[in-house]
């Protein structure tokens, strides 16, 4: 019943968005939708496509609802209706070869190498700089105003350079995407860690001290195993983070395969379907990559004791 009762709401905010965005195809595909009418036989109104400019998509699909059915069924929308992108996920994952560049697993693949690689090495600095900036004032000085401010370079600005810098001494294919998902993943880490390495109150240290716990020991048997919440926390950001890192790295190297790869196809040669189901594939990995964790982080709490916020 519990379940239940937290599955309702998250399935009702799916059913609005999908409601809104059913809506939404007939305004965006209205003009498209009109001038192919007209070519293929029908009375649209007005006649001339330079006055239809002049009209919403919401007025010209009200002043000709005859064309509202057809706005869903575009060949090249503005925007795909949600039968049409679920049509192209499906043929895409179940009806290619894993091993077809037409298929979204393969793609999937190549993205969630890149992807994994990446959060490995970001979670991996981002720990060992939240020790040190916890244990050394200079570190908290120095270290953190950095890594703050380099969140605020746009990775789309950055993206480029490092693939061209890490291309110019020989380094391509999955490390540069990796360092980029690397550089997106770490900071979430740095946070959650730094204020879970400081949540022991002031009474639990006093407490060590009185039983002349050394540092190490401190760190081992209060501060890390408190620290594990907020990690978990952290990592899930920091995985979401790392799977955008691997799609924006693939962008301006004209990837052959990933998903930006297919997001690339489907802009270039005009498939927007193609677009929109790299797009749903790459927000299900993440949910998929997200509830993994969220598994992981109740297995490992039960096992401390604890229980996941």
């Amino acid at each position: 019943m519990n379940k239940l009762a937290s599955i309702v709401p998250a399935l009702v905010v799916v059913a609005v968005i999908i409601a809104f965005w059913t809506m939404a195809v007939v305004p965006m595909n209205a003009h498209l939708t009109a001038d192919q009418a007209q070519r293929d036989g029908l009375i649209i109104a007005p006649e001339a496509p330079a006055e239809r400019q002049e009209y919403s998509g919401l007025a010209l699909a009200l002043k000709n609802p005859q064309i509202i059915p057809l706005t869903y069924s575009q060949v090249r929308p503005r925007l795909p209706s949600p039968h049409q992108v679920t049509a192209e996920l499906y043929d895409s994952i179940f009806t290619k070869k894993i091993t077809s560049k037409r298929s979204l697993v393969y793609h999937g693949w190549v993205t969630l190498s890149a992807t994994l690689l990446g959060f490995i090495i970001g979670t991996g600095l981002g720990i060992l700089l939240a020790v040190g900036i916890v244990y050394s004032r200079t570190m908290d000085k120095s270290v953190m105003p950095w890594a703050i401010t380099s969140q605020t370079i746009p990775i789309l600005a950055l993206a480029p350079m490092i693939i061209v810098m890490l291309g110019a001494i020989g380094i391509q294919g999955l490390l540069p995407k990796s360092v980029i998902s690397a550089y997106l993943s770490f900071f979430p880490v740095v946070v959650g860690m730094v204020k879970g390495l400081r949540s022991p109150d002031a009474m639990q240290l006093d407490l060590l001290r009185t039983y002349s716990a050394s540092p190490s020991q401190g760190f081992w048997k209060l501060r890390l195993p408190a620290s594990v919440p907020y990690l978990f926390a952290s990592l899930k950001i920091g995985i979401s983070a790392a799977l955008v890192g691997a799609i924006v790295g693939e962008l301006p190297t004209g990837a052959r395969a990933g998903f930006g790869a297919r997001m690339l196809v489907g802009d270039q040669y005009g498939q927007p379907m193609v677009t929109w189901a790299a797009l749903f594939a790459a927000a299900i990995t993440a949910a998929l990559l997200v509830a993994i964790l969220t598994l992981v982080e109740r297995q490992t709490l039960r096992r401390m004791g604890m229980e996941a916020a």
